[in-house]
C-alpha cells in the first residue's frame, strides 16, 4: 500500500511539475546567464586548479570532489541502467538535456551559497537553507528545505544507494535473497559509521582521494569497451535518438516514457536545481562566488555527460538488448559480461564499493550542515554520536528493501527539494548574475576576480565579502 502511493506520487511530480520546472528554470538561466556552460568553460579549468589561501583552506577542488562524491555514485551504474531498460534507448537524449541545461541552474544555486556563506570555527559553511534567510527573510522557509534534505539524503537517497550496491552481488553464486541483502547491508553501515565518526575533515579528505580514482578507472574501462565495440556506436546513436522524438509512443505512456526516466534519473544523477551542490560549494574558500559557481556547473557535466554517458554507451554497444527484466545491476553485468567475461560482474562489484561510499559520505556531510543549520550550532557529541547511528541503521535497511519502493522514494523526497529551490532560485537569482558580470569585467581587466557585495549593490550585512 506505502509503495503504491508514493509511486503514484513519484508519478504525478515527474509527469506534470517538476519537468516543467526543471527545464524552464534551466533554460531561463542558460538565456539569462548568456550560455554560461560554453562561454566560460575554459575559466571553469582554470579556477578548478588554483590553489587554496591558507593550509587549513577548502579549495575549489576539494569542495568539487565533494559534491561530485554525492552526485557520482550507484545512480551512475544502476540508475542509468533501470532509465534504458525501462524508459528506452531515448532516456540517454533527456538525460543529456537535463543536464545540459541544468547545468545553468548549478551555476547559480551555487554562487549565491558563495555570496550568503557563513563564517564557522572550522571555516565557511552554507547553502540553500541560508542564502533563503538571509536573500528572502524566511527561516521557517529554511527549515522546511533544510527537513527536506535530511530525509532525501539521510534517508531515501542513503538507503537506495545500498539496495543498489547490494543488487550487484545477485550475480554471484553465494548470493542469498533472504540473508546476503542483510549482511552486505551491516558490513556497509559499519565501514560508513566508521568514516562518520572522523568528523567533517576527513569526508572532505576521503572524497577527495577516491572520487578521482574511482572516475578514472570507470571511465577507462568504459572508453575501452566502447571502442571494441565502436561499430555498434552509431546504430545506439540512431536509436537514441528516433526514441527520444518517437511522441507518439512519449505520450500515450508517459509515466513510463523515455522522457520522464530521463529526467527523473539524469536529476537523481546530477541534482542540478535540486539544492545539495551549494552544500559543499560554500565550504569553499574562493576570492569570488562565481569561482564556485563555475566549478559546481562542471560537476553536473562531469556526472551526467561523462560518467552517465559512458555507462550508457559501455552497455547499449554490447548488442545486450535493455529489457525490463535486466533493469539495474542484472543489465550492467550482462552486457559487460560480452567483452569482459566473468571479470565483468567483479569490476562492476568493486566499481559500486566505490561509488556507494563516496555517495554514503558526501550525502551524510550535507546532512551534517542542515543540522547544523536548524539547531543555530554545531551539534554536541551526543546528537552525533546518536545521529550517525541511526544513518547507519537506515544504510543497513535499505539494503534489505525492495528496488521499487527505494527508487520511488528517492524520487519524490528529492523531488520535494527541487520545489522549495528552484523557485527559490528564481526569486533570487538578480545577485548571482550581477556576480557573474561583476566576474567577467575582473577577468577581461587581465585580473584574479576579488569580489565585494557592495559593488553589486548589496548593502546587508553579510558574514564574507564586506572590503
Amino acid at each position: 500500500m506505502f509503495a503504491s502511493i508514493v509511486g503514484a506520487i513519484s508519478n504525478f511530480m515527474y509527469s506534470y511539475l517538476l519537468i516543467v520546472m526543471l527545464v524552464a528554470v534551466g533554460l531561463y538561466y542558460t538565456l539569462r546567464t548568456r550560455l554560461v556552460q560554453l562561454r566560460m568553460f575554459k575559466e571553469t579549468i582554470r579556477v578548478i586548479l588554483e590553489k587554496p589561501v591558507g593550509a587549513d583552506a577548502v579549495s575549489s577542488f576539494q569542495a568539487l570532489m565533494v559534491s561530485t562524491a554525492s552526485r557520482v555514485g550507484t545512480g551512475n551504474i544502476i540508475g542509468i541502467s533501470t532509465a534504458i531498460c525501462l524508459g528506452g534507448y531515448g532516456a540517454v537524449f533527456w538525460m543529456w538535456v537535463i543536464a545540459i541545461v541544468g547545468g545553468a541552474s548549478a551555476f547559480i544555486e551555487s554562487t549565491l551559497a558563495q555570496i550568503y556563506k557563513k563564517r564557522g570555527e572550522h571555516g565557511s559553511y552554507g547553502g540553500p537553507a541560508y542564502y533563503i534567510e538571509a536573500a528572502l527573510g524566511s527561516r521557517a522557509l529554511a527549515v522546511i528545505f533544510s527537513i527536506a534534505l535530511i530525509a532525501t539524503y539521510g534517508v531515501g537517497f542513503n538507503m537506495l544507494c545500498a539496495y543498489n550496491l547490494q543488487s550487484t552481488f545477485i550475480a554471484y553464486s553465494f548470493y542469498n535473497e533472504a540473508t546476503t541483502p542483510w549482511v552486505i547491508g551491516g558490513i556497509l553501515a559499519v565501514l560508513v559509521g566508521y568514516c562518520l565518526f572522523g568528523g567533517g575533515r576527513r569526508v572532505i579528505a576521503a572524497t577527495s582521494t577516491l572520487v578521482p580514482i574511482m572516475g578514472v578507472i570507470y571511465i577507462s574501462v568504459a572508453f575501452v569497451l566502447t571502442l571494441i565495440n565502436i561499430d555498434q556506436l552509431p546504430a545506439v546513436v540512431g536509436k537514441i535518438f528516433s526514441q527520444a522524438f518517437d511522441f507518439q509512443a512519449i505520450f500515450s505512456g508517459f509515466a513510463g516514457s523515455c522522457v520522464m526516466f530521463g529526467i527523473k534519473r539524469g536529476l537523481y544523477s546530477n541534482e542540478a536545481g535540486v539544492g545539495s551542490a551549494p552544500n559543499a560549494a560554500a565550504a569553499a574558500d574562493v576570492s569570488h562566488p562565481v569561482k564556485q559557481g563555475l566549478v559546481q556547473m562542471l560537476s553536473v557535466f562531469i556526472d551526467t555527460l561523462l560518467i552517465c554517458t559512458a555507462t550508457a554507451f559501455m552497455c547499449m554497444t554490447s548488442g545486450v538488448e535493455p529489457v525490463k527484466e535486466l533493469a539495474g545491476a542484472p543489465y550492467v553485468q550482462t552486457a559487460l559480461a560480452v567483452s569482459m567475461g566473468g571479470v565483468a560482474k567483479v569490476f562492476i562489484t568493486v566499481s559500486m564499493v566505490l561509488f556507494a561510499f563516496t555517495t554514503l559520505l558526501g550525502n551524510l556531510y550535507y546532512v551534517d550542515n542542515c543540522f547544523a543549520y536548524i539547531m543555530k550550532a554545531v551539534p554536541g557529541p551526543t546528537f552525533n554520536m546518536i545521529y550517525r547511528a541511526i544513518a547507519c541503521v537506515v544504510i543497513f535497511i535499505g539494503a534489505g528493501s525492495s528496488m521499487g519502493l527505494m527508487w520511488d522514494l528517492a524520487d519524490v523526497l528529492m523531488g520535494c527539494m527541487a520545489i522549495i529551490n528552484l523557485p527559490v532560485i528564481c526569486i533570487l537569482g538578480g545577485p548571482a548574475l550581477k556576480a557573474m558580470d561583476d566576474y567577467s569585467k575582473q577577468r577581461e581587466a587581465g585580473k584574479n576576480p576579488v569580489f565585494v557585495a557592495k559593488s553589486i549593490g548589496i548593502t546587508q550585512k553579510l558574514d564574507y565579502w564586506q572590503d
